[in-house]
């Protein structure tokens, strides 16, 4: 069994990764995250004050969550009890919850630590409470995901939710640094290479310093270039999670650089997207309701241009017919701009429910039978077409209720004409209604 071990590079000194050689022995040399672990910072202030709350720690992978809570546990003196939400279960949480008890008996605190603590079903999530709520643990938890979505209120309530940034480039570049100094040699590139390292890294340090390990063992001859690093290690596939939070994060993105008219930015998140792979009509999808609700009328030609790149995806498909979405993308964010419409939709929805069932006036109603026009059903109905202008004024709203204006046009693109329309009609209206009332 011992040479199995051995084989497997599993025996006691076998050489560890430089993930884990290089992990901080102390939080001030965690890098990246000094919004929370500086003197002024959530978690520096609670050391300092000696009593360390419930928290969540919520950020991407290989920023350091579990990092901080192992060095949590090792600054405050409490036992350090690992949990991981994908392979425990109930047992497991009162295996360790009763493990805390007795400990605390002997005067002996417990951080718990839950990687993956999302995992966790509601049911699961509620056997935390009483045990967070009287000290029994100091909870800390790890998650990927948006803790407003996947974890109870109730849990949250307890907890305080901090957020770890991705690494940037300056955090990035810190941990090359440090690992060739435990290496006692450069990584093998080029500044352009080096650069482009720690782009494939997004963000990931414990990621980087995977890739920079296995440059390490190529034992190059010479700095690689960007070609030759490409060709060396496999492009990491961009973080994008079709159904959670990565996916909602980025198409509020591009919906909001396409109504600000920004085309390259708008640009960037579509290629974002489909790189994650994102299903592309769904993007569709939303550029057809922008067309609608952020173009409107200034444009009218927007929703029938975005129409036509669906039907265009449709008929090419992929990768060809991603080129009909960044023509429509871009006709979008460079089109003028209006809501008007969408208010105005929104304007009629609340005085249909104010007013309620009101019937049309008489005049506008079709009266097919005799009994219908004796009730009045059609009466001094008058035909547009004969009146000057071809206009004749009538008032089309209920009888109980008073003339509304819900839609009003901006003065950009074409809704400006729109506007000259509907200012010529209100005053042929006027004029109408002041020659009916004397007599005219």
């Amino acid at each position: 069994m011992a040479n199995l071990f051995e084989a497997a590079g599993l025996e006691a000194g076998a050489p560890r990764p430089l993930a884990d050689r290089l992990r901080p022995a102390a939080l001030d040399t965690v890098v990246g995250q000094d919004h929370l672990l500086g003197p002024e910072a959530p978690i520096g202030r609670m050391l300092a004050s000696g009593r360390l709350a419930s928290i969540i720690l919520w950020g991407p992978p290989g920023t350091g969550k579990t990092t901080i809570a192992r060095l949590l546990a090792k600054h405050t003196k409490l036992y350090f009890e690992p949990l991981s939400a994908v392979f425990s279960g109930v047992a497991d949480l009162r295996k360790a919850f009763e493990a805390a008890r007795r400990r605390r008996e002997t005067g002996e605190g417990t951080l718990l630590f839950v990687d993956e603590i999302h995992r966790f079903n509601r049911s699961q999530q509620d056997a935390f409470l009483p045990y967070v709520e009287d000290g029994t643990v100091v909870l800390v938890g790890a998650t990927t995901e948006n803790p407003s979505f996947e974890l109870n209120g109730a849990l949250l309530s307890r907890c305080q939710v901090l957020v770890l940034n991705r690494l940037d480039d300056r955090a990035l570049e810190a941990l090359l640094t440090r690992a060739e100094k435990e290496e006692e040699r450069t990584v093998p590139l080029d500044d352009d290479a080096r650069a482009m390292l720690r782009a494939i890294a997004d963000g990931d340090g414990r990621y980087l310093l995977n890739l920079a390990e296995e440059l390490f063992a190529l034992k190059a001859e010479k700095p690689l270039d960007t070609t030759a690093l490409l060709d060396t290690v496999q492009k990491r596939a961009p973080l994008y999670d079709k159904a959670q939070e990565g996916h909602y994060n980025l198409i509020s993105a591009l919906h909001k650089s396409l109504r600000g008219s920004d085309a390259d930015a708008s640009l960037y998140w579509l290629a974002r997207m489909l790189a994650g792979g994102e299903e592309p009509l769904y993007i569709l999808r939303r550029l057809v309701r922008f067309a609608s609700e952020d173009v409107g009328l200034a444009d009218p030609q927007a929703l029938t241009l975005a129409i036509a790149a669906k039907d265009a995806y449709d008929f090419i498909g992929s990768p060809e017919g991603e080129l009909a979405i960044a023509q429509c993308v871009l006709y979008l964010a460079t089109a003028p701009k209006s809501n008007a419409a969408y208010k105005a939709l929104g304007a009629a929805n609340r005085a249909a429910k104010e007013f309620g069932s009101l019937m049309p006036p008489k005049h506008i109603l079709n009266a097919p039978t005799r009994m219908m026009r004796d009730l009045g059903y059609g009466a001094g109905y008058a035909y547009d077409h004969e009146s000057p202008d071809a206009f004749s004024g009538q008032d089309y709203f209920p009888d109980e209720m008073k003339r509304q204006r819900f839609y009003s046009p901006t003065e950009r693109g074409f809704e400006r004409e729109i506007a000259k329309r509907l200012a010529y009609w209100q005053r042929l209206r006027d004029e109408r209604r002041a020659g009916a009332e004397n007599g005219e």
